[in-house]
């Protein structure tokens, strides 16, 4: 919940400007709050910068005040959007059925969900991580279309608390991850405070495919720098 549509106008310029010389081959997604998504949108046609909702909600239409549906998004240009993270679940009362609701809702329009899964600190020290991890994917994909999906782990325990998962641990999560999919080649990503002195060695990992960004996104040069990883 950052940037009214001034400032992220005021930071897409900015960060427009940073990929200049970015690879072809990377690929960038903004996930901006609804009332950005319009503004973001005319900004960038002809940029190779693509467009993601934070959430979406299963109907598509009706009485559900405070949510948006599908074709809200899709009208306006929006190719992605995240479903399960984390705050969504810690603080809305999402459930792996809800999850589930809404990545059949998001596939069903042509969006391509990115799907967030991880464990908290008390899991994690319960030795309950795999066992966490395994459940949330069973339920939350169930008819789930694994060729139009992207997935996050996001260990719950350094989201924005400076923690962050080693790396090659993060690895081995992904790997499990992977392992339990029917599609190998879903792009996985790892969400967790990640920055750009850390981004380099992330991206050197054999398993991870990408990186789902928080507080490092929000300003232009520290975002630019880890989409320009080396």
């Amino acid at each position: 919940m950052y940037k009214t549509q001034s400032e992220a106008s005021e930071f897409l310029q900015r960060f427009l400007s940073e990929l200049e010389n970015t690879s072809e081959d990377r690929e960038v997604l903004l996930c901006a709050p609804f009332t950005a998504l319009g503004i973001i949108s005319k900004s960038l046609h002809g940029s190779r910068v693509q467009l993601g909702a934070q959430n979406v909600h299963w109907e598509d239409e009706g009485a559900y005040t405070g949510e948006i549906a599908a074709p809200m998004l899709t009208e306006i240009g929006v190719r992605n959007v995240i479903v399960g993270h984390s705050e969504r679940r810690q603080y809305f009362g999402e459930t792996d059925e809800t999850v589930n609701k809404r990545l059949l809702a998001a596939q069903r329009h042509g969006l391509t969900p990115i799907l967030c899964v991880g464990e908290t600190k008390q899991q994690r020290d319960a030795g309950e991580t795999e066992q966490l991890i395994a459940t949330q994917l069973k339920k939350d994909l169930v008819d789930v279309d694994q060729q139009n999906l992207i997935i996050a782990y996001e260990p719950i325990w350094a989201i924005g608390t400076g923690d962050t998962c080693e790396v090659s641990e993060a690895n081995r999560i992904i790997g499990i991850i992977r392992s339990q999919l029917n599609v190998a080649d879903v792009p996985i990503q790892y969400g967790g405070s990640v920055k750009p002195n850390n981004i380099d060695e992330i991206m050197a990992q054999p398993e991870i495919d990408g990186v789902l960004v928080g507080g490092a996104s929000l300003e232009a040069d520290s975002f630019g720098r880890i989409v320009n990883y080396q």
